[in-house]
């Protein structure tokens, strides 16, 4: 055992509400303190030796400002001298803080760390003016002219419809990959699957209460003839567009949280670790297709493990789009029953800061669920880059 070593010691999610669905009532500094309250509930961690919270955060305004990671530790009751830093790596940012809370811990730093990540695209939507704290589009205008001039970065709807063009993906190869994430989603759903969730009150269309123990954008049923007749969202059809709302991630409201701690003083609180760390990667890649960085990603945690993609498990991609999970099968010709096997963001949605800390607690469950030993997460990050974690289940 390594001095030091980061394990997992378990992870929570909530539900994945739709934008404006059953969770739009709920702030998201208290989605996220009650995902904590739950972590800590189902580990029984020590409070007082948890040395810091980090939490991803795309949209750092409104409710969300004002280091949304340290007000929801103190909401959940953390004790105050418990810290918070809130980070923003884009879609990877959740991901990214099970990175340095997992560094922070081998250090020596702190005996434990929870890393999490929210995102209420319902109360403070996507491109947010972060100086004003208001709902106004920011969007690309705002990057610097030197960065257009220099790469012509274009809005990651564009980056994915020339992805689709690389690698010779058509509007069939796309939608036909999203019905498959649907069909995936439902049927764990109706497996009652994931563990990992923590139900949360929410609302109904009528606003009476209900209990969302689901991730709601989940469809149980498509129909092909409607997804096909769908328009593109950016690209005009006669230019070629292929990407529609029906092959995209789904806009999500949603908390995680993750506890990592060092493995001797976890064991001696009588806890049972998940999962330790083989391979931790952040890259940049390409800016204007930026999307792709899955790739390189993929191949520099692979080597840094000293593992093959046939010695996963489970493998779990964002699906930003459909795009970008087929270029990913394009290149490395994954086992399709391994690969998003619960279906991904296209069936159960994308809370921006959230999904990575999501989908670490849902590939835990999955490694659970199927007696597997190793999994890999990797997610493509806006103007090109990437994380990608592989993890290996303790105590199978």
């Amino acid at each position: 055992m390594q001095q030091n070593e980061a394990v997992i010691i378990d992870a929570v999610r909530s539900p994945f509400g739709r934008r404006a669905g059953a969770l739009r009532e709920q702030r998201p500094d208290t989605l996220l303190a009650d995902t904590l309250q739950a972590l800590l509930t189902r580990t029984g961690a020590p409070v007082e030796c948890v040395g810091d919270v980090l939490a991803g955060c795309v949209s750092q305004a409104g409710e969300q400002g004002g280091n949304i990671a340290r007000q929801a530790a103190l909401l959940a009751g953390l004790p105050e001298q418990v810290p918070g830093v809130s980070m923003n790596r884009m879609c990877g940012s959740s991901q990214y803080a099970i990175h340095a809370a997992a560094q922070a811990v081998a250090a020596g730093d702190m005996p434990f760390a929870i890393a999490c990540g929210v995102e209420s695209m319902t109360r403070v939507p996507m491109f947010t003016d972060l100086t004003l704290g208001r709902h106004e589009f920011a969007g690309f205008d705002n990057l610097h002219p030197s960065l257009l001039k220099r790469f012509a970065i274009p809005h990651q709807v564009e980056s994915a419809e020339r992805i689709a063009e690389q690698w010779g993906l058509s509007r069939h190869d796309l939608d036909s990959y999203a019905m498959l994430s649907h069909q995936r989603a439902q049927a764990a759903k109706v497996a009652a699957k994931h563990t990992e969730l923590v139900p949360r009150t929410g609302l109904d269309k009528e606003g009476q209460s209900l209990i969302l123990d689901y991730d709601e954008g989940i469809r149980a049923h498509i129909d092909p003839e409607r997804m096909a007749a769908m328009q593109p969202v950016f690209r005009r059809p006669e230019q070629g567009g292929q990407i529609t709302a029906a092959n995209a991630s789904q806009m999500s409201d949603g908390a995680a949280a993750v506890l990592i701690g060092q493995r001797a003083i976890a064991q001696d609180y009588g806890m049972r670790p998940q999962a330790r760390f083989r391979a931790r990667v952040v890259t940049g890649s390409d800016p204007i297709l930026q999307l792709t960085g899955i790739i390189p990603a993929t191949q520099q945690a692979l080597a840094k493990a000293g593992l093959s993609l046939q010695d996963m498990d489970w493998i779990e991609v964002n699906e930003a789009f459909a795009s970008v999970a087929l270029c990913f099968i394009r290149e490395f010709s994954p086992d399709m029953d391994k690969f998003n096997p619960w279906g991904g963001a296209i069936a159960h949605g994308h809370p921006l800061g959230a999904t990575g800390a999501g989908l670490m607690a849902k590939m835990l469950a999955g490694l659970r669920d199927t007696n597997g030993q190793f999994g890999l997460q990797v997610m493509c990050i806006g103007h090109g880059m990437a994380t990608a974690t592989i993890i290996e289940r303790l105590n199978p």
